[in-house]
């Protein structure tokens, strides 16, 4: 509470739980209103301003927590619960406000909307002539000449993981229907009158695969008699295609599940074998080798410790493609970006060294098989024949030194979206980012000439050949595009195709989804203490009065919220063109000044107005933006309207002397302006820790758990801050990242190694690790992986903490988007402390538990800082 005539602040709670929304009573000035958790739910109680402990409940609500306290000039409270409008008088139950709002609706539910684009995943036909896609959660098929598209499903759920039977005569899908994902396809009633899934007028749906568990990503096999599929989100099964019992190839031991779809399989061409992605932790993905007899265990083929994934079958199976960062870029920090490169491994040693010979040996020998070829033309033609009636040959993998029959096929790292190699295996197509978006590059494997053949600039993008490899296509920006074999050539698939959203049946399936879904991957099967079943039908009930994207993604939030778990919950956002986006100057104002114009009272270093010969300081006077006086009733704001990174003129009054400039200016946007207060802050506390401790102690500030901060506190400790006694280490208000390892390795390093000549010493071991005390900061705003470092330094004793305490929330985020846009997520993984106990909701204290208050804070003075140089000092001297 701020007392105006003292200027004084004073705290009126000391839950540690969550009180908000305080009220004054009108009627009695020394007691409040509030919302507090202490109850169990948010409730509305009633206090002394000086007695917390006489704090009582008005309410006693337990199902949903009371909302949005406020109250009327004659003490009657108002709020709301489980969606509904309260009112309350002290002494009084609450009583709901019947409310009845008519209007006419803005729009009707059932809609129709043209589908030209928006393709999330496709799937080449085996005769070339047609694509199926998945796009707003439905199954199409458009024709790769022409235009026309058929919708094949027509439901609210959403179908995904679309592709053909191997003989082309059904479209197989997963839908997600009833509750439950189970494995679809559609077929041609009129097959013989009708070929082609485009121009059907007849299509017949069935169920192939449902177990109790959820099924989906479903892969036939080449040879048509199996089918590979994942169940229960975290095991891989094969079964026949006709019909009969699955067996389990892969199980949890091998698959973690973050979001629906995200495991990674991929037939031999003998239908023998899969390879498929798995991770033996959460850094480190590998390539498993997958008979799928049961002949032969699993085997991890790459084994490198990098990250290992995306394998593909090439070259008729005796190979294989996959990516690795094992010798590209990475970022300084372990858990930052790093560069990737396409990998080969043959499975039989004739490949291999097939591959390994020269160009010149190359040529010989296909001038030798050309002479042979002459002398035994009809033995060829026999051979040939012969080999048509054995089909698919049957894949021998030398198992013998397997693992060393490798070899790096891209010449630069970078980037990669996906990687093809063409019929004849002597050449790779990739996608590949350098500066701005993916581009298609080629590699010739022989001469290693590397070009880049089609210029995209696109954000992400798949490649799959067709059946005979004759066209490649690409998916990317949600469009279809074929190429010629040899990529020089690019044309649009074009695509027409319409269909019906009914809104609400679409929202209902979305809440079913992710209630199913939530339930499915969350990472305790207690679900925090929730009844969750109980708890979805009862938010199932506001469905009905939904009205857009943005009121449902609010109440999944409010629904997911009451797991009480970080890392989850909903939001929706759309692009509006030609939005409004406010520019800055880059100045701080007076707020007091009440004449025309702003009234600077600082301009921020490096910000559009600190420019050799400007000269524009606290105290002047900004009068007119592009020759529009900035009138003291006016929101000066609009003359910056959509202002960022373009010339304005602005005019300047230097009270003092009295003197006019007019300046040309670019402002920029307001997320630079944070920028540049972020870096003021940052110099403030620095100077602030210098002055305090005597140039003594240095200062650094993580704001974020990535490698560009990383990078940074490296540079100012080892380099400004390499003399210092000690440095304060400022992780408050860290959102979050994955760097926790790193800084905890990089602050705990010992000097086992001196190096000096008898002068002076000249260096030390280890070279990259500080080796003297820091003393970490953290508070109620650390997030995520700033709660990880938060809990990890101080288990390991790292060294002295100051701060507040800071919220569980050590967890990994599974997020995906949902057909109408929204976007939400929840826990698949959480982690725990050396106790063996569960991070989220486990907060972590501090040492030396300091709030920063009101009256100090907004005077410049840091408490928390203040106690950190006090504490660090005493550890240095």
């Amino acid at each position: 509470m701020y007392d105006k005539n003292s200027g004084k602040h004073q705290q009126l709670t000391s839950y540690a739980g969550e009180d908000r929304n305080p009220v004054f009573d009108p009627k009695n000035p020394d007691y409040y209103y509030f919302l507090s958790e202490r109850s169990g739910s948010f409730n509305v109680f009633k206090a002394p301003i000086d007695q917390e402990q006489e704090a009582r409940a008005l309410t006693r609500f337990t199902d949903f927590p009371v909302r949005f306290l406020s109250s009327s000039a004659d003490g009657l409270l108002s709020f709301s619960y489980d969606g509904e409008l309260y009112t309350l008088r002290e002494g009084e139950e609450p009583k709901r406000v019947e409310v009845s709002i008519r209007h006419q609706a803005t729009k009707n539910a059932d809609s129709f909307i043209n589908v030209s684009g928006g393709v999330s995943e496709m799937a080449v036909s085996p005769d070339g002539k047609e694509i199926a896609f998945i796009a707003r959660g439905e199954v199409f098929v458009t024709a790769v000449d022409g235009s026309m598209t058929k919708r094949l499903t027509q439901t609210p759920e959403q179908e995904r993981f679309v592709t053909f039977s191997e003989d082309g005569k059904a479209v197989l899908y997963a839908s997600e229907r009833e509750g439950k994902w189970r494995i679809y396809k559609t077929e041609k009633v009129r097959a013989s009158e009708e070929p082609f899934f485009y121009a059907s007028t007849l299509l017949k749906e069935s169920v192939v695969v449902e177990e109790e568990q959820d099924v989906y990503q479903p892969l036939p096999s080449p040879d048509g008699k199996w089918l590979a599929y994942v169940s229960g989100r975290r095991s891989l099964r094969v079964r026949p295609m006709a019909g009969g019992e699955a067996k389990e190839l892969l199980g949890p031991e091998f698959l973690l599940h973050m979001r629906d779809g995200d495991q990674y399989f991929t037939w031999s061409p003998d239908s023998k074998w899969l390879l498929a992605e798995y991770n033996t932790t959460l850094a480190n993905g590998e390539i498993v080798l997958v008979d799928i007899s049961g002949a032969r265990q699993p085997i991890n083929i790459t084994e490198s410790g990098y990250s290992d994934g995306r394998p593909k079958w090439v070259n008729g199976g005796e190979q294989m493609l996959w990516f690795t960062n094992r010798d590209g870029l990475k970022g300084f920090a372990t858990s930052g970006g790093s560069q990737r490169d396409v990998y080969t491994l043959f499975f039989t040693q004739e490949a291999f060294e097939k591959f390994n010979r020269t160009k010149e040996e190359e040529d010989l020998l296909k001038a030798i098989e050309e002479a042979q070829k002459k002398d035994k033309k009809d033995e060829k033609k026999d051979e040939k024949k012969e080999e048509d009636k054995k089909g698919v040959k049957e894949l021998k993998i030398d198992f013998d030194d397997l693992r060393e029959r490798k070899a790096r096929l891209t010449i630069h790292s970078s980037s990669l979206g996906d990687a093809v190699l063409n019929k004849e295996g002597t050449m790779l197509f990739y996608l590949a980012r350098f500066e701005k978006g993916l581009n298609l590059w080629s590699t010739d494997l022989k001469t290693k000439e590397t070009k880049m053949v089609q210029k995209l600039d696109a954000g992400s993008g798949s490649l799959v050949w067709d059946k005979d490899m004759k066209n490649l296509y690409l998916l990317s920006g949600g469009s279809i595009s074929k190429l010629s074999a040899d990529a020089s050539k690019k044309e649009s698939i074009r695509i027409a195709g319409e269909m019906s959203v009914d809104a609400d049946a679409e929202r209902a399936y979305l809440f079913e989804h992710v209630v199913n879904r939530t339930k499915g991957a969350f990472y305790t099967p207690d679900m925090h203490g929730v009844d969750w079943d109980a708890l979805a039908q009862s938010y199932e009930k506001y469905l009905p009065h939904i009205g857009n994207s943005y009121e449902f993604a609010e109440m999944l939030s409010e629904m997911i919220g009451e797991l009480n778990v970080s890392h989850a919950g909903a939001r929706y956002s759309r692009s509006i063109p030609n939005a409004d986006a406010t520019a800055a100057l880059g100045i701080l104002i007076d707020y007091a000044h009440t004449g025309d114009g702003v009234k600077i009272t600082e301009v921020l270093p490096r910000g559009p107005l600190d420019r050799a010969g400007l000269n524009i300081q606290a105290g002047h006077v900004i009068e007119r933006i592009d020759g529009e006086l900035l009138a003291a009733d006016a929101d000066w704001a609009k003359f910056l309207n959509r202002k960022a990174g373009k010339f304005v003129l602005i005019d300047v009054l230097d009270p003092a002397s009295g003197k006019r400039s007019q300046h040309t200016v670019k402002p920029i946007s307001l997320g630079q302006e944070n920028a540049l207060l972020y870096r003021r802050w940052v110099k403030k506390n620095q100077e602030e820790v210098e002055r305090l401790s005597e140039g003594k102690l240095g200062y650094v500030h993580i704001p974020g758990m990535s490698d560009g901060p990383y990078r940074t506190i490296y540079e100012e400790m080892m380099g400004k801050y390499h003399d210092k006694e000690g440095v304060i280490v400022d992780t408050r208000f860290n959102g979050g990242g994955d760097l926790v390892a790193d800084l905890a390795m990089f602050f705990t390093g010992e000097k086992f190694i001196t190096y000096a000549t008898e002068d002076r010493v000249v260096g030390y071991e280890p070279t990259f690790r500080w080796t003297k005390p820091t003393l970490a900061l953290f508070n109620e705003a650390n997030y995520s992986d700033g709660h990880c470092f938060a809990c990890g330094y101080t288990d390991l004793k790292i060294g002295k903490t100051v701060g507040m305490p800071t919220p569980g929330t050590c967890s990994f985020a599974g997020w995906e988007g949902l057909s109408d846009g929204t976007r939400w997520g929840i826990v698949p993984i959480s982690a725990k402390n050396k106790a063996g106990e569960w991070m989220e909701n486990n907060e972590t204290a501090p040492m030396f538990q300091v709030k920063n208050m009101p009256g100090q804070i907004d005077r410049g003075v840091d408490q928390q800082l203040e106690k950190a140089v006090e504490e660090l000092l005493k550890d240095v001297q």
